[in-house]
Formats: structure tokens, C-alpha cells, sequence
């Protein structure tokens, strides 16, 4: 495994649309593998492959640090979601920056897993905060387009 560099704001492969993932193989799962210590490194709750510089539709996700293995997803599309919640959302190619985003508070996300097996997850609260939020960059969708106008903040990490 590998610490992978982060594309920071400005770099245009951000808006860029990921591409399928058409075969689940060894250099998808060393992806995962790199992306979910890099996320851990950087104490992130979710990663996407476009912010490694990858153009493939692969996400983790850990939101909850209790020692499980990270969530791990290839092709993950939304298939329910409802309700709706203000949070604040922050963004590894956005350090210190919050901002208010108006997410559902439930979805449900039809994904492989890093075997290749079909599989249905569902998120509530945070975590489907980080569903969406790792599927928007996917299709080269960021925080900051779906944020509350005005409510961005820049947060220096010595204040925390």
C-alpha cells in the first residue's frame, strides 16, 4: 500500500466524469487499498478515485474509525434516497474549508464490492452524507456547487 498525493481545489481533473470500473482486478483493489490509507493519513471520512487522479468510479469510506474495515465501493449509484439535512461538509481537496449542504438523510447505494460481488448499502446520517458526497465527485460534482450560498468558511487547522 501507498500514500496516494491528493488533488487539491483548482485542479481541473476534479470535474472530470469518472469512468466505470469494467473489470475488478488486482490493480482496482491496490486503488482501494492505497486510497483507504491515504484517507486514514489525512483523517478523512471518504475518499473518490478522481481525487488521486484517477478517472475510475471507485470510493471509500470510514466514518465511523472503530476498527472495521473501510467501506469499499466500485460503481456505486444511488438508487433511493429521502429526507433531507443541512450539514457541514468539509472536502480532503478542499483542506479547511466547511460549508452547509443540504444532503438526504437516508440513501440506499447499489455498488460491487472489492470482490466483484454485487452489493446494496444503506446510509443514514454521516454516512449517507458520504455517499453522496463521494458519488457528486464522481460525476465531477464538488461541495462547494452544492453549498448554501454564503456559508463557506475557511477553518485553520491550529483553531481546532
Amino acid at each position: 500500500m501507498a500514500l496516494r498525493e491528493i488533488r487539491q481545489e483548482g485542479d481541473e481533473i476534479l470535474r472530470k466524469k469518472s469512468r466505470e470500473v469494467e473489470v475488478v482486478d488486482d490493480k482496482i483493489i491496490e486503488l482501494l487499498n492505497d486510497m483507504d490509507e491515504t484517507m486514514h493519513a489525512y483523517n478523512g471520512v471518504g475518499l473518490s478515485a478522481v481525487q488521486v487522479g484517477i478517472l475510475k468510479r471507485v470510493v471509500v469510506i470510514d466514518v465511523e474509525y472503530d476498527g472495521k474495515p473501510s467501506i469499499k465501493l466500485i460503481n456505486p449509484v444511488i438508487i433511493k434516497q429521502k429526507g433531507s439535512e443541512e450539514c457541514q461538509e468539509g472536502c480532503l481537496s478542499f483542506p479547511n474549508k466547511f460549508a452547509k449542504v443540504v444532503r438526504p438523510t437516508d440513501v440506499t447505494v447499489k455498488a460491487l464490492n472489492e470482490n466483484g460481488k454485487e452489493i446494496t448499502i444503506r446510509g443514514k446520517g454521516l454516512l449517507a452524507e458520504a455517499l453522496c458526497h463521494e458519488i457528486d465527485h464522481l460525476d465531477g460534482i464538488l461541495f462547494i456547487d452544492r453549498m448554501e450560498e454564503g456559508t463557506l468558511e475557511y477553518i485553520d487547522s491550529e483553531e481546532k
